[in-house]
């Protein structure tokens, strides 16, 4: 886990940054209603986590760089035997300096009185603007209040600025103990995925092989990182396909794109596999394709390059690919200026992995695309989609919808690949179903 000692440093560094006479705000995730009386499981804001590892709601985070009394203070609920007894212990303020590291903290019912003397003399603010409307409410009043008393000598914030391009940017970076969380997140998706083509069989449902994934997950204390994809034929070629009910049927392959969150941390993967076992002609063929275009674009998973170019490695094998099964028609340089890939390949090779599974960062800086440096994460998942009435294709590619993803952290010389606790390669995965 993640030591108050590591939360300090992100802290001070975060303040750094920012300077001495700005004041940073964040306001913890709040508790959401499923429906009446009923919440979603709570999970904290992944920002506030990155700096505090606090898990309670009703929490505020106030970084004051400089400030002689203490630059980290936490406001966040009282102790309350009574309400512990419904929902569980809380820190409270003692336990938020004795076991989270904190300079001071209150009781969140003070906030509305101390927050206006501490944005008293601070020329800029930080903070999250438009991601809780009632909290951005709050922090204008409490502006007001402090510019309602300059005829009193009182100096209030002039300049406000979005929190994220600072800490997103160290949020980009992962430290060892980040890797080796991820790294654990990753170990128990895989063994998840290998689950699930277990449970996978002729004339089953979709929601069994969700529920193998989610049995491992839970067995190993963690939780889904984000709603299972698990979609067989045609299903698999809708990309953010969510209702996993559908048929498992004989001759179709399985998409399953799922990832485990393990303190707090994603891990993502996706695999797609022959419901009965062995893959037909048609769909080994685009399987190797996807495969080939993954293998170029791990090829530029190193530190110097840009992030651009793997999917460009990806769509380029892909688009060949697809001329050479006749999917497309033309010259490579044509389809790949005009596009005619996306008919079949719609989305980027790949994303940020982290505390988020589409996790924060720029993938540009000042208008190119960023270079790769050691201690990013990201995936890397081409795909191809051809549903069915596609227009102009043969009847033996319509309703095959394949994906292969896989974590990859960059390292110093290269990248580590996190995710290669399941096989990728076709007759390993077909040795997997045979041991069903």
């Amino acid at each position: 886990m993640i030591k108050p000692a590591e939360f300090a440093r992100r802290r001070k560094q975060l303040m750094r940054m920012a300077d001495e006479d700005a004041i940073l705000i964040l306001p913890s995730a709040p508790l959401r209603v499923r429906s009446h009386d009923t919440h979603y499981p709570y999970r904290q804001d992944s920002d506030f986590w990155y700096l505090s590892g606090f898990p309670e709601p009703e929490a505020v985070l106030v970084l004051v760089p400089g400030r002689k009394h203490g630059e980290t203070l936490l406001f966040c609920r009282d102790r309350d035997p009574e309400r512990e007894a419904w929902d569980g212990p809380r820190a409270g303020p003692e336990g938020a300096v004795e076991a989270h590291g904190m300079d001071d903290a209150y009781p969140i019912t003070d906030l509305d009185e101390i927050l206006p003397g501490l944005l008293e003399g601070r020329s800029r603010v930080y903070y999250h603007f438009g991601r809780d409307t009632e909290f951005d409410l709050k922090l204008i009043g409490w502006v007001n209040r402090v510019r309602s008393q300059v005829r009193q000598g009182a100096q209030p914030p002039h300049e406000f600025l979005e929190l994220g391009h600072l800490l997103h940017e160290l949020r980009l970076f992962k430290s060892a103990a980040e890797l080796k969380l991820m790294r654990r997140a990753a170990a128990i998706a895989a063994e998840a995925q290998l689950a699930a083509m277990r449970a996978t069989r002729p004339g089953g449902r979709e929601y069994e092989v969700e529920a193998a994934l989610q049995y491992v997950y839970r067995k190993n204390d963690a939780v889904a990182a984000y709603e299972p994809i698990v979609g067989a034929g045609a299903n698999g070629c809708v990309l953010h396909y969510r209702a996993n009910s559908g048929p498992l049927a004989d001759g179709a392959l399985l998409l399953c794109d799922a990832g485990a969150e393990y303190a707090n941390y994603a891990s993502d993967i996706t695999r797609t596999w022959p419901v009965n076992g062995h893959y037909s002609k048609e769909q080994r063929a685009l399987y190797e394709l996807v495969l080939k275009a993954q293998a170029a674009a791990m090829e530029q998973a190193r530190p110097g390059r840009p992030w651009i170019l793997g999917h460009e490695a990806a769509v380029e094998v892909l688009t060949e690919g697809m001329l050479s099964l006749g999917l497309l028609k033309g010259t490579l340089k044509a389809a790949l200026q005009s596009g005619a890939y996306r008919k079949f390949y719609m989305h980027k090779t790949g994303h940020w992995l982290g505390l988020d599974v589409h996790d924060v960062g720029e993938y540009k800086v000042a208008g190119d695309y960023r270079e790769l440096e050691p201690g990013m994460v990201f995936t890397i998942e081409p795909g191809i989609y051809i549903a069915p009435g596609s227009k102009g294709v043969p009847a033996k590619w319509q309703g095959i919808g394949i994906r292969i993803e896989d974590d990859v952290v960059v390292t110093p010389d290269g990248h580590e690949v996190l995710t290669g606790g399941v096989p990728r390669d076709a007759d390993a995965i077909e040795a997997v179903l045979a041991s069903r």
